[in-house]
């Protein structure tokens, strides 16, 4: 499949004066993003970047993240977007694994890992957003296959970090997959791009699918704070929205509190974590639209499944399998219960494998995780889901299923109860240690403002809409939850908090 450098740089040619990039109040065309690559090339070139190299990008959404991808790529090497707010462990581990020829951060970034990077001896960097890319000496590291694209850093299932590399091949074939199911989509249509392009959710549909998709792009910083995000989104004129549900979550209350009403977005897009359908009513009263709900993993590039328009959407699900996925649906041990090719309906329960075009072929010089993950060419994406008539339904990560006494609790299921509760804003359940049960559940309940409630009332309104098994055993009601940098609740770390304390 043709590299993404040779996609863009023709795409470039042929239309010049096209629309590329908003960013900081002013729009730029794609002779400016070549302008930016062009030079990038020659900087990297001169310091020694060539082909299986790797260049370790730690800045925030900025266009030059692109033009060093762009210039990376035409040498034949990969980019390496890391989250800087990841902490110096996380990052000083992972730097030693990309073995990267060198770090380019932005001024900001730089105060925060500058000195780590001097102290490791890592060649590093700083670089203006709008560029240029200034002189600097690397240092080669072992070379991979010209083939590799970009590396993304996740911390997967269990918290340790590994990188998960993904080919031109991978990429390009899920732009292309998202390209045909997102219907919606026109040439000149504007993207917001201010998922973080550290994430692949981001690099790939806020970053590189308006190019396939020749439309523009909206670039942010960062989210927050939100009312810099809604100033964008008007300034740009930006129809295609694509955030994780927190930020919609964020987006949704302060137009609310403003009395406002965004207008002009034709599609708006959730992914990376479960999607509350009791909002979808208020997106379509302030947004003008409800929400096209997607599911993805980082090793699959990332989009598995969307809803693909709005006439066929169903709510409560992550839409259809994208083309070039086959799936199975397997159990405990391993075991096929489901799979595409025997199923008609397509209907079945159990953990999610994947294969296609999209998924990585392993993890990025680790083994250790490989047989429990990879299988044959087949990849297991850790998710409980059930295919209803070819749609998917995530009911939970595996390892966030709470066995009580034996039965299987999905936290999703509690928590969708709870959010009916009208006190509650947020609801998330976890799983602690019983004596008896094995786990109970316990809920974490953030309400909205002004609003009353006690845990005692809580469970009482759990009680008369769940099995007893599934009834939360206690609550906690807390001003904050752990989240990832894309949004995403940590039920990790409260778990690892449940099990410290007992």
């Amino acid at each position: 499949m043709e590299r993404l450098n040779v996609f863009i740089d023709g795409y470039i040619a042929e239309n010049p004066q096209n629309r590329c990039f908003w960013w900081d109040g002013s729009w730029f065309d794609l002779a400016f993003l070549k302008s930016l690559a062009d030079s990038a090339e020659k900087t990297l070139a001169a310091s020694g970047f060539s082909e299986g190299q790797r260049l370790v990008v730690l800045m925030p959404n900025n266009p030059m993240i692109l033009a060093l991808s762009l210039a990376a790529w035409r040498l034949g090497g990969s980019i390496c977007p890391l989250n800087v707010k990841s902490g110096i462990p996380s990052l000083v581990g992972t730097l030693s694994l990309l073995e990267p020829f060198a770090v380019v951060t932005s001024e900001e970034t730089r105060q925060e890992i500058g000195r780590t990077l001097e102290e490791q001896g890592w060649p590093h960097v700083t670089c203006h957003p709008m560029g240029p890319l200034p002189a600097f000496t690397g240092r080669p590291g072992t070379p991979e296959e010209r083939d590799l694209a970009v590396i993304f850093s996740t911390s997967g299932t269990t918290g340790a970090p590994k990188a998960v590399p993904l080919s031109h091949g991978n990429i390009r074939s899920n732009c292309e997959a998202c390209l045909k199911a997102l219907k919606p989509l026109r040439p000149g249509d504007v993207f917001l791009n201010v998922l973080p392009n550290f994430h692949s959710f981001g690099f790939t549909t806020a970053t590189l699918l308006p190019l396939f998709s020749r439309a523009a792009q909206a670039i942010v910083p960062s989210f927050m704070p939100p009312h810099n995000t809604l100033a964008a989104i008007e300034a740009a004129s930006a129809n295609v929205v694509i955030l994780v549900p927190t930020m919609l979550s964020f987006l949704l209350g302060l137009l609310e509190r403003g009395g406002k009403r965004l207008q002009g977005v034709k599609i708006l897009v959730t992914g990376g974590d479960r999607y509350n359908a009791l909002l979808d009513e208020k997106a379509e009263a302030l947004i003008g639209v409800g929400v096209l709900e997607g599911y993805g993993i980082t090793e699959c590039s990332p989009v598995l499944s969307a809803n693909g328009d709005y006439g066929t959407r169903k709510l409560g699900t992550a839409g259809e399998f994208l083309d070039g996925f086959s799936w199975q649906l397997r159990g405990e041990g391993g075991a096929v219960l489901h799979a595409e090719e025997n199923e008609n309906p397509r209907n079945g329960e159990g953990v999610l494998w994947v294969r296609g075009p999209s998924v990585t072929k392993g993890y990025f010089r680790v083994t250790e995780d490989g047989a429990a993950r990879f299988d044959g060419g087949w990849f297991n994406t850790g998710d409980y889901v059930r295919v209803e008539d070819g749609r998917i339904r995530i009911l939970d990560r595996v390892t966030d299923i709470i066995i009580v006494g034996g039965f299987n609790v999905y936290p999703q299921e509690v928590e969708a109860v709870l959010q009916n509760h009208p006190a509650v804003q947020t609801a998330v359940v976890v799983g602690v240690p019983h004596p008896v049960s094995g786990e109970i559940p316990k809920a974490y309940i953030l309400k909205k403002p002004g609003a009353e409630a006690s845990a005692l009332g809580i469970i009482r309104y759990c009680k008369e809409k769940l099995a007893h098994f599934k009834v939360p055993r206690s609550v906690e009601f807390t001003d904050s939850l752990p989240l990832s940098a894309t949004g995403k609740v940590l039920r990790r770390v409260l778990r690892e908090r449940e099990r410290a304390g007992h």
